[in-house]
């Protein structure tokens, strides 16, 4: 799915605007962890990854797992600093009011899964 219209159909907020997301593969993955260990060893690449991590190293695992963007649940937004390092690394960051469970529900009723990696 197009990354633009996930935005739009779980009312999230792009807090890295200057990514031009016409640039961001189709989200077709995803996953969901607070673990940095685990995400880093099974996260998807080119997948989006739920969250409510909010700290530096979450953009340095989604560096590091190849993924396209990351979903902060319960409004959680990281620190500035966080935000423009994203932003020099081209990872999306989203913002949604919602728990993690009711995101990733969301994001399974879009037919994005979870599982082996993007081929």
């Amino acid at each position: 799915m197009n990354l633009a219209t996930l935005i739009t159909q779980l009312n999230l907020e792009n807090i890295t605007p200057e990514i031009d997301l016409d640039r961001v593969p189709d989200i077709k993955r995803g996953y969901a962890s607070d673990l940095l260990s685990d995400v880093m060893g099974n996260a998807p690449a080119e997948g989006v990854l739920v969250t409510v991590q909010v700290h530096l190293n979450v953009v340095a695992v989604a560096v590091h797992a190849e993924l396209a963007a990351v979903i902060f649940a319960l409004g959680r937004k990281p620190d500035e600093a966080t935000r423009e390092r994203a932003a020099q690394e081209n990872i999306v960051l989203l913002v949604s009011q919602e728990p993690a469970f009711d995101i990733v529900g969301k994001l399974y009723a879009l037919d994005i899964r979870g599982g082996a990696p993007c081929a």
